[in-house]
């Protein structure tokens, strides 16, 4: 597991969302007491997605929006002196042609690299976000969040969800599709129907397995289900304080009712609303309308966390000094999930695993890498994972291992790292990484460079387990020369097999790192 850690002054790390409709920053200081402090949450509506789900482009007005707005931000934490950005970009980036277009410029101009997540990375992120700052107790709670190209959805209890998914239905998205920009006036009926018609459609399998569960309650996010509340309240119950804002089934039936009433001039003017989102509302509040309905649900408690306050939990999940009290991380129990439903050989893989992390490890203390936690993280899990392709084949299992990394959804990962750690499994035996091999081109040029590297461990290792009977006790980098690196290791017994398996690796080792290699074995068990 990576691990940040905290100075005796603390640390200012800046979370920001790119979403469909707009972007959100989030600052924070983590302070040395384990404790964190909020110094500024902002949000700017960008409308990412407008046009997009029509020919899968962002438009070029919509990426300098992104740009400019994501440049005010980066501008803005770093007067609170961050020193760390962690950067999303949900559905629009997600389904975008020109998605590379647009982190180059935002990389460029603004100076912060984003990472895309999938659907149910961000249904996860939303759930991590909500739920910490939920008192669920011992309840099961549906989580909905609706975006303006997608919508969240989760179920779960205080401590894991059980449930997790994202569906193409976002208030940008199904306004584009259904209520076309030319079109002012009230919304009919029928029209009306068509909208909800569409969402069932999507959510009918999801909603199957959805009511095998119990729900206790139901938790919603996301600027929509929040000014839905807002007007429920200003026009039905203005006499009413408002403590936690909720608002029932009944409510949000009267409030639909009403704004497809009105043309969208008037529709601007009611009480409540954010006249920015009146052409989009109707279509993000069929999708809530269909939820609620199917899944028998009277009320919804509204709650402004959401994804950023997802990333911050997540952020915090992988710090030494904020424990998850023994428990897996996300990417822990994902990463452990795969692997033992591909039924992988977990000895061996711990085994490999451990001789590798040490490879890493001495070899950075002699200054042969640089490379950070990060990355050591990374050659982890793709370590452990390795040989998952045998499940599919023993021939070119390290093709099928790339396969299935690379394909299956690990949760608590962005896509890159996903690639990376496919690139690594996938290079752990026969021919070593080439520059313009298909599957790393998709990698930047820092990253294949790393790749080469810790492939070179993996190898390594791999080969001083090829007995699978963990002969190897423990291996280091002891020397490095002018010419050549001195690597010890400690055996017992007769490891030839494994012996052979370095020997083959002389010459790879020697192109990757241009020195030779040397070796000595020492028998654990003499003396």
């Amino acid at each position: 597991m990576s691990s940040h850690t905290v100075g005796p002054d603390g640390r200012v790390v800046s979370f920001i969302d790119m979403g469909t409709n707009s972007i959100r920053l989030l600052v924070v200081r983590l302070n040395p007491n384990h404790s964190y402090t909020v110094l500024t949450r902002q949000k700017q509506q960008v409308r990412l997605g407008e046009g997009e789900f029509e020919d899968d482009e962002i438009t070029p007005d919509a990426m300098e929006r992104a740009v400019v707005v994501c440049k005010k931000f980066t501008e803005l934490a770093r007067t609170f002196n961050s020193d760390e950005f962690v950067a999303v970009a949900t559905s629009a980036a997600r389904e975008a042609s020109n998605q590379n277009d647009l982190l180059r410029m935002i990389r460029l101009e603004a100076h912060l690299d984003i990472r895309v997540i999938s659907g149910r990375e961000e249904a996860r992120l939303i759930y991590l976000g909500v739920s910490s700052g939920t008192h669920l107790d011992t309840r099961t709670g549906f989580f909905i969040d609706i975006g303006g190209g997608s919508t969240e959805i989760a179920v779960g209890n205080a401590t894991d969800y059980q449930i997790l998914d994202s569906f193409r239905l976002g208030a940008i998205r199904l306004s584009n599709m259904y209520f076309p920009p030319g079109q002012t006036g009230a919304v009919l009926p029928e029209q009306y129907r068509k909208v909800q018609r569409h969402i069932k459609n999507i959510i009918v399998h999801s909603l199957t397995h959805i009511k095998k569960t119990p729900l206790d309650c139901a938790i919603g996010s996301s600027g929509t289900i929040i000014n839905l509340a807002e007007i429920a309240h200003k026009v039905l119950h203005p006499a009413v304080p408002v403590t936690d804002l909720t608002i029932s089934f009944k409510d949000l039936r009267k409030i639909i009712d009403l704004l497809c009433s009105l043309p969208l001039e008037q529709r601007r003017k009611v009480a409540g609303i954010n006249p920015e989102r009146a052409d989009i509302i109707i279509a993000g509040a069929a999708v809530l309308d269909v939820f609620m309905k199917e899944l028998s649900l009277d009320r919804i408690t509204v709650t402004s966390r959401g994804l950023q306050d997802g990333l911050l939990v997540d952020y915090l999940s992988r710090m030494d000094s904020f424990p998850m009290l023994g428990e897996l991380s996300s990417r822990q129990r994902s990463v452990l999930q795969l692997g033992r439903s591909c039924g992988i050989n977990e000895v061996h893989a711990r085994t490999v695993t451990s001789l590798v992390l040490e490879l890493f490890d001495s070899s950075k203390n002699l200054g042969i890498h640089s490379y950070g936690d990060a990355f050591r993280e990374l050659l982890e899990y793709a370590t452990f994972l390795h040989d998952i392709g045998s499940f599919i084949a023993y021939t070119n299992h390290h093709a099928h291992s790339y396969y299935i990394i690379r394909n299956s959804e690990l949760l608590g990962f962005d896509q890159n790292e996903v690639i990376f750690m496919a690139n690594l499994a996938r290079f752990h035996r026969k021919k070593t990484p080439k520059k313009k091999d298909p599957g790393i081109i998709e990698l930047d040029l820092r990253d294949r460079d790393v790749l080469r590297v810790l492939a070179a461990f993996i190898r390594l290792g791999e080969s001083l387990d090829r007995s699978h009977a963990a002969l190897i006790r423990h291996v280091r980098f002891i020397r490095v020369e002018k010419e050549t690196v001195h690597l010890e290791i400690i055996a017992r017994g007769d490891c030839q097999l494994e012996i052979w398996g370095i020997e083959n690796e002389r010459k790879a080792f020697e192109k990757v790192f241009g020195r030779k290699l040397a070796f000595s074995i020492i028998d654990s068990q003499t003396g």
